[in-house]
């Protein structure tokens, strides 16, 4: 049975990817490592939890020998427009704590899983199905870190056979968690504008198309690539993988078959249009199907139905 530590639990992905995770290994088998508030209702009580700054190695080192660790999910980021306002808090939180996870794991034989994103491409990268091995040379501080985190997790596979596993994930939609400053973040706010019947100020142009992907589907791909077989892994750092591509036309249309008097406006975020201007309109996700069977689930019909009935729910509580 798998022993697991999320650095970075309360995050996006993290917090969703915790419960998962207990479902599937056992609640006493996976450790969720917290830094700072907020935290998820239930967080302590759930279970096992673990302080840990991810910039301080021998936190994470006195986690995995304590809980005797065999797999880490690395989530500690700084998201896209965040990291452009504190391009120094952005480079020390995703290089430096991706460093000290490959150390640990090298030292005391862990797998690592750290995720990467369609932030690691550029405006030079081809725009459409775009290649799995393709010029990247992003344009922003977050882009940046996830180049050098792809390029050091296949160095330390290969000069150490450190068991390093990575996904570029697009844009990711989650009913559960708010969004935390990442350039895709209009494709959750306008759900729970719409909700509750306000108008929406989109921040990126009409026509502007980006991969996205329901967090179903996200934590789904972390952890189906952590269980392949790696003797079928040609690519390991990181794979392309998408469920989805609309602009926020298409978006806003789909949330209108369910509520037709929604309205959005747009109110262009210049930071965050340039982000997105920089990034691929849609990945080319083959080397993921074939190297360990990727597929997705939902589509932006059965996503959009979806994340409108879980947000009614919740903003009836």
């Amino acid at each position: 049975m798998k022993k697991i530590l999320i650095i970075g639990s309360t995050g996006q992905i993290g917090s969703e990817l915790s419960a998962r995770l207990r479902s599937i290994y056992g609640v006493e088998n996976v450790v969720c490592g917290y830094y700072a508030p907020p935290f998820p209702d239930g967080f302590f009580e759930a279970g096992p939890t673990v302080e840990i700054d991810a910039l301080r190695i021998e936190q994470i080192a006195d986690a995995v020998r304590k809980f005797q660790i065999d797999t880490i999910y690395n989530l500690a980021a700084i998201l896209s427009a965040t990291a452009e306002k504190k391009p120094q808090l952005g480079w020390d939180v995703g290089v430096g704590s991706l460093l000290n996870c490959l150390d640990v794991a090298r030292d005391l034989k862990c797998a690592l899983f750290t995720p990467s994103s369609i932030g690691a491409f550029g405006p030079n990268t081809p725009k459409d199905n775009t290649p799995q091995d393709t010029i990247q040379r992003p344009n922003t501080v977050y882009g940046i870190t996830k180049v050098i985190g792809e390029l050091v997790s296949d160095y330390y596979y290969d000069h150490w056979k450190v068991d390093t596993r990575s996904v570029r994930f697009p844009g990711i939609i989650s009913s559960m968690t708010l969004p935390g400053g990442g350039t895709t973040d209009y494709a959750v706010e306008i759900f729970y504008k719409a909700v509750k019947g306000e108008i929406f100020e989109c921040p990126i142009k009409a026509g502007t198309f980006m991969d996205m992907m329901y967090m179903p589907d996200a934590l789904n791909a972390a952890i189906q690539l952590m269980e392949a077989d790696p003797a079928k892994l040609i690519h390991r750092n990181s794979f392309n993988i998408t469920a989805m591509s609309f602009d926020p036309e298409m978006l806003y249309h789909a949330i209108k078959q369910h509520y037709p008097d929604f309205q959005m406006v747009y109110k262009i975020d210049p930071l965050k249009q340039h982000i997105a201007d920089s990034w691929p309109n849609k990945l080319d996700d083959s080397c993921a199907r074939e190297e360990w069977g990727w597929k997705p689930n939902y589509d932006l019909e059965r996503m959009t139905e979806d994340m409108v009935r879980k947000l009614k729910m919740k903003n009836k509580k």
